[in-house]
């Protein structure tokens, strides 16, 4: 689909590499945008290009922060020696809506997936295991999306924490299987920490 603007065919090119935006969706966002006035347009561009210089990773947990430490690591207030074991900040996010985890969380950047070309040293397992070493965690929570990719992943961290006198959890089965996890209702997401239960490998 070309317009009769070069320089609008780069920005639709470039909306519509982000996911879920197609070709046309992309088209009416730049058409959006061209009317827009410069200061608006500033504004615009200004955020963007800030939220990728100046965004970080937290350096306790993985999760997206203004600073060093994220806010939730940063609270004294929270569990330290409860770990909730997720794939992203969307998960978090989840999470945090349902208001039934006071503990602290781990993110792994994504899950075991071969088909994608993902494994366990692409994602941020080390720390994890270093930490329930280190005696630093009585509880490791698995909370990722009850998908054959989640339980492998699952399983492989079980594998891998098993020795250690760490008490391993998982959700209760109130998330629909195959679901993503950021996808749930808030209520049975809570009530699926709430009720959480030992991990099984079998």
């Amino acid at each position: 689909m070309q317009t009769p603007s070069k320089i609008l065919d780069t920005a639709v090119e470039q909306l519509s590499s982000l996911p879920g935006i197609g070709k046309r969706s992309a088209l009416r966002l730049a058409l959006n945008l061209l009317q827009r006035n410069e200061l608006e347009i500033h504004d615009f561009a200004n955020a963007i290009i800030n939220l990728k210089l100046n965004v970080l990773n937290c350096k306790e947990c993985g999760n997206i922060s203004d600073h060093s430490t994220c806010e939730i690591c940063a609270n004294p207030g929270r569990d330290s020696e409860v770990l909730c074991v997720i794939e992203d900040i969307r998960d978090i996010i989840a999470v945090e809506s349902t208001g039934a985890f006071k503990g602290k969380y781990h993110v792994l950047g994504g899950v075991i997936s071969p088909m994608d070309g993902i494994g366990p040293n692409d994602l941020n397992i080390e720390p994890l295991i270093k930490k329930a070493n280190n005696n630093q965690v009585k509880e490791v929570i698995f909370a990722l999306s009850p998908t054959m990719e989640g339980d492998t992943t699952n399983f492989y961290l079980y594998k891998k924490l098993k020795s250690y006198p760490v008490l391993i959890t998982t959700l209760s089965r109130g998330v629909t299987v195959g679901a993503e996890l950021h996808y749930a209702d808030e209520l049975s997401l809570g009530r699926s920490i709430t009720q959480r239960h030992k991990y099984s490998s079998e």
